[in-house]
């Protein structure tokens, strides 16, 4: 709040910016401290919601703070894979659970890198076309000096 310039911490504003660490952390809280202490260890399966609700409630926190939803929206990608993470780390390691972590790892990086990048150009060239062309300038120069070298 004091990032944004916010000087009246009232109720409304509390809600307003916190809720994501007010109501979802506490669930994922929640069930890891199931498992490691109530269950002892022996229930591996409430990990996944318990990592999957603390990666929504990290990236639900930063995109409320900073007001950046549209370059936060990967992390929802990354949610499942924490939490089968935890799955497999926990669990029994069973090799094929990392299928589906490594792919949603990846697109979440990958969107992550793609928006974070395509809003920096964005805000340096104030939505103008220039930069697009002169990537695709630059990337066909650096086809052609390429294949002049190999020849």
């Amino acid at each position: 709040m004091l990032i944004k310039g916010e000087i009246h911490w009232t109720t409304g504003s509390t809600f307003t910016y916190f809720w994501p660490t007010l109501f979802i952390f506490p669930v994922a809280v929640f069930f890891h401290w199931l498992y490691f202490s109530i269950l002892q260890r022996r229930g591996v399966g409430v990990l996944v919601p318990g990592g999957v609700l603390l990666i929504v409630a990290l990236v639900c926190q930063i995109a409320m703070l900073f007001d950046n939803w549209d370059m936060m929206w990967p992390g929802f990608l990354l949610a499942p894979a924490a939490g089968l993470f935890e799955l497999y780390w926990f669990g029994n390691r069973n090799k094929w659970l990392l299928i589906p972590i490594n792919i949603l790892t990846v697109l979440s990086v990958l969107f992550f890198a793609v928006f974070s990048i395509g809003s920096l150009l964005g805000s340096l060239a104030g939505g103008q076309p220039i930069i697009a062309a002169v990537l695709v300038i630059a990337g066909c120069l650096m086809m052609f000096v390429r294949k002049g070298k190999a020849m």
